[in-house]
Parts: structure tokens; C-alpha cells; sequence
């Protein structure tokens, strides 16, 4: 995998915050402002604090700045896909819960968002499942593939 400029950075860092009855911090990443806007709005009944970008290279660089309890993550963006940032925050923080959020209901995009370490993958017709993920304090595992 291609190795990433905030690697050095991010690499020996202290994993999330712990939360227990503490509202959610979530990280967004979207390409697409409205699409971001529509997933804080229904997000902003369960989290407390929302940080935002717009690509999967930001991405990396602001989980380890921002050190959110949830990051909902696109696939499709313009320089580094949300599989492969997804791939990158989990090689560096284990305990990283991402959500990938996707229009693609596809079982292999099922199987490499499980791969690279995603504890969810949500349509984004079924947005407000969302609300439910990131709310539930119970460890997340692998998402389940399609049927199944």
C-alpha cells in the first residue's frame, strides 16, 4: 500500500478518547458539502462535536489531530479513496471505529471495507442508521456483508 505523508506523524499515537456517557465526537468525510451538512444535521442529536473533510488524504491527518469516536467515511472521493484511508487510520489506531457510508450496495465493496478495518458500512439511502452506530456504546465488530 502507498505509504502516506502524515504516516511519520500519526504513527505511536494513543488511540481514541474513551467515552462512556460523553456524546460522540465524529469525524465526516465527504466530498460532497451537502452530503456532509445532511450527516451532521441527522448526526447532531448523538454527537457533540463534528470535524470535517472532504478527502481521504485529509482524513488521516485529522483523526490523528482530532482523535474522533466515529469517523463516517465515503469511498468514492477524489485523491485518496475511503477504503484506503480507512486502511491507513486503522494500521495506526486499531481501536478506530469507521463507518463507511456509500451509494454502492456491492458485496466486494462489503468485503474490502471489512478488510480494511470498517466496523460499518451504511447506504446512503439508510442514513439514519447512522444515528444508532455512532450512539451505541458497544464495541463494534466487522460489518456483515451483504445477506448475511
Amino acid at each position: 500500500f502507498p505509504s502516506h505523508p502524515f504516516r511519520r506523524r500519526v504513527l505511536g499515537g494513543r488511540g481514541q478518547r474513551v467515552h462512556g456517557m460523553n456524546p460522540p465526537k465524529i469525524l465526516i468525510v465527504d466530498d460532497s458539502e451537502p452530503v456532509r451538512r445532511t450527516i451532521r444535521s441527522l448526526l447532531r442529536k448523538v454527537a457533540d462535536e463534528f470535524h470535517e473533510c472532504s478527502d481521504g488524504d485529509e482524513a488521516v491527518d485529522a483523526y490523528a489531530r482530532f482523535r474522533p469516536d466515529w469517523v463516517v467515511m465515503d469511498i468514492e472521493m477524489e485523491r485518496i479513496d475511503g477504503i484506503t484511508a480507512t486502511r491507513w487510520i486503522v494500521a495506526d489506531f486499531p481501536d478506530a471505529k469507521i463507518a463507511i457510508v456509500t451509494n454502492y450496495d456491492e458485496p466486494a465493496l462489503h468485503k474490502a471495507a471489512r478488510e480494511a478495518g470498517a466496523r460499518a458500512y451504511v447506504l446512503k439511502e439508510d442514513l439514519l442508521a447512522l444515528s444508532r452506530i455512532v450512539s451505541d456504546p458497544r464495541p463494534k465488530s466487522k460489518p456483515r456483508s451483504p445477506g448475511g
